[in-house]
């Protein structure tokens, strides 16, 4: 036989090949190390946000309270611009490359 050539046997009903046949004979499924239908809450949060189980962003909005005048202002958790307090003009938040800081 050639290592390249086409033809050769053909597989038949039954016979373990390509497609299994396995079931047939009483060979069961190897068991998986880890379960990938309930993955633990930690290894989601770590992922890339379209790789999750279930896809769900890494930015959320928050109150945020100012320290001199106590009036509460909606930042973006990824804010690209320096937030300010809208009453006293504090600065509330100052953009980082990801999250920004408080």
């Amino acid at each position: 036989r050639h290592l390249l050539g086409g033809g050769g046997a053909r597989w038949r009903r039954g016979a373990a090949g390509p497609g299994g046949g396995g079931a047939e004979r009483g060979c069961s499924r190897p068991q998986l190390a880890k379960d990938l239908l309930h993955p633990s809450p930690e290894e989601e949060k770590r992922k890339h946000k379209k790789k999750r189980l279930v896809q769900s962003p890494n930015s959320y909005f928050m109150d945020v309270k100012c320290p001199g005048c106590y009036k509460i202002t909606t930042v973006f958790s990824h804010a690209q611009t320096v937030v300010l307090c809208v009453g006293c003009s504090t600065v509330l938040c100052q953009p980082t490359g990801g999250k920004a800081r408080l």
